[in-house]
């Protein structure tokens, strides 16, 4: 008996032991993206359920992949990136580089390198050196100074620039959302974020053109909206920026944003193409073209609505099944959802990304140093961007833009993109507390 006791005890001993490396991960976190990852090979399944494919499997493998590299990282104490900073800085650049020279091309942009038979998509990495390489910048030297702000804008400039000429709007977008973030969290003035965003503010107001253009030259407009966010601006530059001499702190802010704004107008008249306007417009009034443009997300939204409160079950939505909306199971892999599960469905998807964010704020706030709450906010914004632009485009909210639902479209680059950031989040967690093994 006491043998038997003996071995149960040592049994139990080594099974602790294996896993004392994990012993302060946020498992909740780890359940919850792995029940979407599920989740998602589920639906991805039933919208290709009539064509013959087998990308949900993919989606579950690359999900396994992905979720073994985390695990690596999670055991790795994060303080070592903060010494490699400027290397992964660079191999974040290189690649994008890399994939402007020799990748391959698909609608319209030039965004995947053939590695090994499998099409990699630099961009999807380059979020997460971003990730580090501000965190790394912040932790020390926070955004609550103008020199440091303006350092981390320029950093960034550089791989933010390199996927916007892609083109690939959508994630350049999202490299915004997260440097927004982590400026916020690092102290920024929030006068000084307001400014940042104010010339793309500007461009679309002023392209409104509301409630009527006064024109001076051919080229030149004086939209009232406009000038009264320009002048908006230069007071909130008046009040927060140091550069007081010549009111360079107010007239600064406020000419930027009036010639933002014509550029804006200049771009939207004489630059794109009506099929490029189309895609930007066509959220507002997708009946304008409902065989072209409008298509994909009038279909969207009828699927969605179809659902109703409990939706017609899995495999059963006729939208899905007969594979009415187009690129189902990668950008609108959400239309799935709300037709074979309803609002219901839909709710509960919602409430699982939730606590995930939920997870990603409290390991943010409980990060025993300034690095990881960096790196845990930035993740949290990443996922929280992607999250509201996709499910907001599918069902009329937003413009179409190339933003896969996290751990639920089809992807294999954002697939391990987005566990090897959780990866990096739950190393935050695993060392919140100093541990010897």
């Amino acid at each position: 008996m006491l043998l038997k006791r003996s071995r149960y005890s040592t049994a139990k001993i080594r099974w602790k032991s294996w896993f004392r490396p994990w012993h302060q991960v946020d498992l909740l976190l780890f359940i919850l993206v792995i029940a979407l990852t599920i989740f998602g090979g589920i639906m991805i399944r039933s919208a290709e359920l009539n064509q013959g494919l087998n990308d949900w499997f993919w989606h579950l493998v690359t999900g396994g992949v992905g979720l073994f590299f985390a695990l690596i990282l999670a055991r790795i104490r994060y303080e070592n990136l903060v010494q490699w900073h400027w290397v992964t800085y660079a191999i974040t650049n290189a690649s994008l580089i890399a994939v402007m020279i020799a990748g391959t091309s698909a609608k319209g942009a030039q965004r995947w390198i053939p590695i090994g038979g499998f099409y990699v998509q630099p961009s999807e990495f380059a979020k997460i050196g971003v990730i580090i390489t501000l965190a790394a910048l912040l932790h020390k030297h926070t955004a609550d100074k103008l020199p440091n702000f303006i350092r981390a804008l320029a950093v960034t400039a550089v791989p933010w620039l390199l996927v916007f000429l892609q083109p690939d709007l959508a994630t350049s977008l999202v490299f915004g959302a997260v440097v927004l973030a982590m400026l916020y969290w690092a102290n920024a003035n929030i006068g000084w974020l307001i400014i940042l965003i104010s010339p793309v503010v500007a461009a679309i107001v002023f392209s409104i053109q509301w409630p009527f253009p006064i024109s001076i030259t051919t080229d030149l407009y004086l939209a009232p909206l406009g000038l009264i966010w320009a002048l908006t601006i230069g007071l909130i530059g008046w009040r927060t920026l140091p550069w007081r001499r010549y009111g360079v702190n107010f007239f600064g802010p406020l000419l930027i944003n009036i010639l933002c704004g014509q550029l804006g107008m200049f771009a939207w008249t004489h630059l794109l193409k009506d099929y490029q306007k189309g895609r930007i417009t066509s959220f507002l009034n997708p009946d304008a073209d409902p065989l072209g443009i409008g298509y994909q997300l009038i279909n969207s939204r009828i699927a969605i609505g179809a659902g109703e409160i409990f939706g017609w079950g899995l495999n059963k939505g006729p939208m899905t099944q007969l594979n009415f909306v187009p690129e189902q199971h990668t950008d609108f892999i959400f239309s799935a959802v709300g037709e074979e599960f309803g609002f219901i469905g839909c709710l509960l998807l919602i409430t699982l990304f939730f606590f995930v964010c939920m997870r990603l704020l409290h390991i943010a706030k409980t990060a025993k140093d300034n690095f990881g709450s960096l790196l845990a906010i930035g993740v949290l914004a990443m996922i929280i961007f992607q999250m509201s632009v996709n499910i907001g485009m599918t069902i009329g909210l937003a413009p179409v833009a190339g933003i896969p639902l996290p751990w639920m479209s089809y992807g294999r680059s954002a697939m391990l993109a987005n566990f090897l950031a959780i990866g990096l989040v739950e190393s935050v967690a695993n060392f919140r507390h100093f541990q010897k093994y």
